[in-house]
């Protein structure tokens, strides 16, 4: 497909946000949000995809260790208490 362009950007950012707030919304925190994790359907709808490490429960106070190393924020990896919003 190519370099998709600011404009394409800009219209796959709005709906990732959209879909961040719909799950925040539902108190659910997906945990391992990466591109590999994104799929794009036949309209260019992005898809959300492998809820393995998602969580719904206390997402103000996590501690666990989850998701992939390499997009991990600091202070999951220091072990410290986070809000998974």
């Amino acid at each position: 497909m190519g370099g998709m362009g600011e404009d394409y950007g800009r219209f796959f950012l709005a709906q990732m946000m959209e879909v961040v707030g719909y799950m925040q919304g539902k108190g659910v925190v997906h945990r391992d949000l990466k591109l590999e994790n994104i799929l794009v359907d036949d309209m260019m709808n992005l898809k959300v995809a492998d809820f393995g490490f998602a969580t719904y429960k206390k997402i103000t106070k996590l501690q666990s260790y989850r998701g992939t190393m390499t997009y991990m924020a600091p202070e999951i990896k220091e072990g410290k208490t986070y809000d998974g919003k």
